[in-house]
């Protein structure tokens, strides 16, 4: 009798557990709005996420010596130039704003020169891992990126390749 109220109370324990919605959630999660976002340009311009709102925005973590970021920065200028005047049923245009995680300003504008990083939207605080956006956005490898809608609502994270090409052509209005 004491083993099946052992076995009982433990299958309850399981199946009480398994029905949790939200334990592996990571925040900030899609369908959550984007944390803003105020940093200096290479030119030493405060550039703020918030400005960009009424655009579907690909706020992109990188930095010049991630090989694997300076690989995905041809696809996210591939997408830049064929989405950035689109309409989308989410917001009108396509932004990329890019955040550096460098600590030299002179190697990271060598970069964005280099990878033909032609959109405006260029910030870094120059404390690689030490930045507080890391902590912020909760992401601890790159390339990392959130895509929002024109609210400034998360509706995808870490889309590489041709992920981001197909979300965007997903949310092109009719």
């Amino acid at each position: 009798m004491i083993r099946f109220k052992l076995v009982l109370i433990t299958l309850l324990l399981l199946v009480v557990t398994a029905f949790k919605s939200d334990t592996h959630i990571i925040h900030p999660a899609i369908g959550e709005m984007a944390p803003d976002i105020a940093l200096k340009n290479p030119h030493g311009e405060i550039m703020t996420l918030k400005s960009l709102r009424g655009k579907v925005v690909l706020i992109d973590f990188w930095a010049s010596w991630c090989r694997s970021c300076r690989i995905e920065n041809h696809s996210i200028r591939r997408a830049y130039h064929h989405y950035k005047d689109s309409s989308f049923d989410i917001g009108q245009g396509f932004e990329v704003y890019s955040v550096s995680l460098d600590s030299d300003s002179t190697i990271w504008r060598k970069a964005i020169k280099n990878d033909r990083m032609d959109w405006d939207y260029h910030v870094s605080d120059l404390k690689k891992w030490d930045s507080p956006l890391v902590e912020l956005y909760n992401f601890r490898y790159l390339p990392h990126n959130v895509l929002i809608d024109s609210e400034g609502k998360i509706i995808a994270k870490t889309l590489v390749g041709d992920q981001l090409h197909t979300t965007l052509a997903n949310h092109l209005a009719e």
